[in-house]
């Protein structure tokens, strides 16, 4: 006798996702969890482009039921609390405008914190999306090499991150939610030191899988690392205990990319990772980067 399947939210919080968010949703409708016990969340934040526009064609082609909340421009921390506040389900599982996720991802993860009752967080495994494109496997690479050293339960120092995650409604809300002031990135990071710190279980790399569209050329990913450590100087002043800079220095990522390299190998098996040593380093830099303009605006601005 099987368990009984509890109901669960999708949230899709989105913005400027126009080329991929097409995609997102049809994996959502293809989905072998019954539908019924599925309602999709999505939260417009400020698009200026047609993302709004294509949700709304999607709504009357999805046989569950369907919330569409829009606003201007307020941050990921705010959206995000959205999804939590409306959310009707067990659980809230996360899916970017640019994620695709394989048919059995939500029974998956369902069925794994059905069975894990500590569980607040679960994160579920990378997969290699674009193979043939240098920096979107590289990317993909190091994920999956952290995803196979950290495997199970792990500390809020190394952030799940919600793309892929699924989070349990009673732990969320346990906390109050995420930070509304969070404006930028880390208010993944930010909720899950205060989850773990409640008493839940952060795990990683659960039975599911998922897909993420990397960004594909070079410059993209200085620009993305360098919004990322803009942004993530405000989170690790508020959990400093949490946080470890020196991985984020580019001495850090060449360890790091060193490290992760050999695993990416041995799962791989293409010698091209074994350039992830400089893409770490290349990564590394344009967030510390980011990180000390960040650090200097904000110092600036509180005069």
């Amino acid at each position: 006798m099987g368990l009984i399947k509890p109901k669960v939210t999708i949230g899709v919080c989105v913005r400027n996702c126009a080329p991929t968010i097409r995609d997102a949703i049809e994996s959502i409708i293809a989905q072998d969890y019954p539908h019924e016990l599925m309602e999709v969340i999505f939260v417009d934040d400020g698009s200026e482009d047609e993302t709004l526009s294509i949700i709304k064609e999607y709504e009357s082609k999805m046989d569950m039921r369907i919330k569409i909340f829009h606003h201007e421009w307020r941050g990921l921390g705010f959206s995000r609390n959205v999804v939590v506040k409306n959310a009707s389900g067990k659980y809230i599982v996360w899916v970017d405008g640019d994620m695709i996720l394989p048919k059995d991802h939500v029974s998956k993860q369902v069925e794994f914190m059905e069975y894990n009752p500590k569980v607040g967080i679960g994160k579920a495994r990378y997969e290699i999306y674009e193979p043939n494109n240098l920096v979107s496997l590289l990317e993909d690479a190091g994920y999956i090499a952290v995803d196979h050293k950290y495997k199970g339960e792990t500390d809020a120092s190394r952030a799940l991150g919600t793309g892929g995650s699924i989070y349990r409604v009673e732990a969320i809300r346990d906390v109050g939610g995420f930070d509304d002031y969070i404006s930028g990135v880390g208010e993944d990071a930010d909720v899950e030191c205060r989850v773990r710190n409640a008493g839940w279980v952060l795990y990683r790399a659960t039975p599911a899988v998922f897909y993420e569209r990397r960004r594909k050329t070079w410059k993209d990913l200085w620009n993305e690392g360098f919004w990322h450590g803009y942004d993530e100087d405000f989170i690790l002043r508020k959990n400093r205990k949490t946080f470890i800079i020196l991985g984020m220095t580019p001495v850090g990522g060449l360890v790091l990319g060193t490290l992760y390299s050999t695993i990416a190998y041995k799962i791989i098996q293409r010698k091209i990772v074994f350039l992830l040593p400089a893409h770490f380093m290349f990564k590394r830099i344009a967030w510390l980067l980011g990180f000390i303009k960040g650090a200097i605006d904000k110092l600036k601005n509180s005069k």
